[in-house]
């Protein structure tokens, strides 16, 4: 894993969590900034997935792997499919599913970094 993507990717991540907070907090529906942001994200996450699938196999033990296989392939689908809901829902807590998908996002790259460090 490429350490400045993920920090990156994290950063992104959060910012789109404030955001998202913010406009759940003042009753907004899903705008631009909002789209743009978790397009950025996903495509950070795109890039890790690419990435990641072409390490595993430096990964030592079948548990590691296991794991970090299991972090890579569904990070993608965490925050589309909140975005995609949020599109479809018109209500405050469309706003906040997609803070929390955005802070998971986060924290699932963190963790596959981590992964990455102790068994690289």
């Amino acid at each position: 894993m490429l350490l400045p993507l993920t920090q990156v990717l994290v950063a992104a991540a959060l910012l789109l969590a404030v955001v998202a907070a913010g406009y759940a907090l003042f009753d907004r529906l899903i705008g631009n900034v909002v789209l743009a942001l978790a397009a950025l994200v996903e495509v950070g996450v795109l890039l890790q997935l690419v990435r990641g699938l072409f390490g595993i196999a430096s990964l030592e033990g079948t548990e590691p792997k296991a794991t970090f296989t299991a972090y890579l392939v569904t990070l993608p689908f965490v925050l589309a499919i909140t975005v995609w809901s949020a599109i479809k829902d018109k209500t405050r807590w469309a706003m906040a599913s997609i803070a929390v998908g955005a802070f998971a996002v986060a924290v699932m790259s963190l963790r596959l970094q981590q992964i990455w460090g102790l068994h690289a």
